[in-house]
């Protein structure tokens, strides 16, 4: 039966009321407890600054922890986008628990924003999407400033996970083409509580500088305890130690770490005309007035920053599908790969179909420890 116009213009009314307030289901998986507890809470808060609503849409957060638990984060991703139907997951900031969530993200073809570097297999990372540097990225900026200091020989004191593994990778092949050498190599685990063993074999190697590879409260302790061992040589930190915690634990044994970093961590020190700049200050002003001063770091920016990256690409997919669809879902995917320049607190995102991490070299800074505060190397 036809309907009389009134009735097909109310009608069509009503559809796109429906479609105007239809929520857009984000699924959240973090480590709020645990090993790793120290990135996923700052992730958490930089969350808790997103708006309520993206392009008109408003926005329905499912918090989950997955307690720096890789099988823990997968039965959550699985409940997540079976059950609740999610739109996309971000998280996790654990690597492992992230890699974890990556596959189910791939086969239930959902956006995954990770909040952690993860490198996934050939194949498998077509719907995961990279919100932090790349370890690549950040072990070039490393090896560009021990050669800087006349650094010939590397230790390494690492997580023996997927993160320490592939910091060992990047590591290891950019140092031999800058002409350093790798002299020692030693192992830990999230949870231990203490690393000498591995902190005298290194020291015995003497190398010029040691990289450490941990993250947040946990990066401090191998670092202390190299120090103690009587280590004099230069000591370096990852991305994940970009925290304060580095020095509130380390105290005067971190004084002179040099800790490569992303730009949300000390924006004050960037060029007027940084395209990062405007936004990173504000976003760092903001989250200290609400979480305290010096509450700033790494994690707390990536979580903010997946709302930028929503600001920029929602209005398009709105346009082409309804969230709670796999075709809203895949316009999500076409729309990241093909968004062009993203300006977030971290520097300019830029991905694609062939690259799901998308910051740069520009997208970091090396930093010293001076007087228990950061100071741009």
């Amino acid at each position: 039966m036809k309907l009389p116009f009134r009735a097909t213009v109310f009608a069509a009314a009503m559809f796109m009321a429906t479609q105007a307030f239809a929520d857009i289901t984000v699924g959240v998986i973090l480590p709020l407890t645990g090993p790793a507890s120290a990135l996923g809470i700052p992730t958490k808060n930089g969350i808790s600054m997103w708006p309520e609503t993206i392009a008109g849409q408003k926005l329905k957060i499912i918090i989950v922890d997955d307690a720096s638990d890789s099988t823990v984060a997968s039965k959550a991703a699985r409940r997540l986008t079976t059950e609740d139907n999610v739109d996309l997951i971000v998280g996790s900031t654990a690597t492992p628990p992230a890699i974890a969530i990556s596959d189910v993200a791939a086969e239930t073809q959902t956006v995954q924003l990770a909040t952690s570097p993860i490198d996934v297999p050939e194949g498998k990372a077509a719907w995961t999407f990279r919100l932090p540097q790349s370890n690549a990225v950040m072990a070039g900026g490393v090896v560009e400033r021990m050669k800087k200091l006349g650094v010939k020989t590397i230790g390494f004191l690492g997580y023996g996970d997927a993160y320490g593994e592939s910091w060992l990778k990047e590591l290891s092949a950019q140092a031999s083409k800058a002409g350093m050498q790798l002299v020692a190599t030693e192992r830990f685990a999230r949870a231990d509580t203490s690393v000498t063993a591995q902190a005298l074999k290194i020291a015995s190697a003497k190398p010029d500088a040691v990289l450490i590879v941990a993250s947040g409260s946990g990066a401090a302790m191998p670092h202390k305890t190299m120090i103690e061992r009587g280590y004099k040589g230069q000591i370096f930190q990852t991305h994940s130690a970009a925290s304060r915690d580095l020095m509130r634990i380390g105290g005067k044994d971190v004084e002179g770490a040099h800790v490569i970093a992303g730009l949300a961590v000390l924006p004050e020190a960037l060029p007027a005309n940084h395209p990062a700049k405007k936004l990173a200050v504000d976003f760092v002003e903001r989250y200290e007035k609400q979480f305290g001063a010096g509450t700033r770091n790494q994690f707390s920016a990536h979580g903010y920053d997946a709302s930028l990256v929503l600001a920029q690409v929602l209005p398009e997919v709105l346009k082409k599908a309804k969230p709670g669809t796999p075709e809203f879902r895949k316009a999500l995917k076409d729309a990241l790969e093909n968004a062009g320049d993203i300006p977030l607190t971290q520097g300019t995102m830029h991905w694609t179909a062939k690259d799901h991490f998308g910051l740069g070299d520009g997208s970091r800074m090396m930093l010293t420890v001076k007087d228990g505060n950061w100071k741009v190397d």
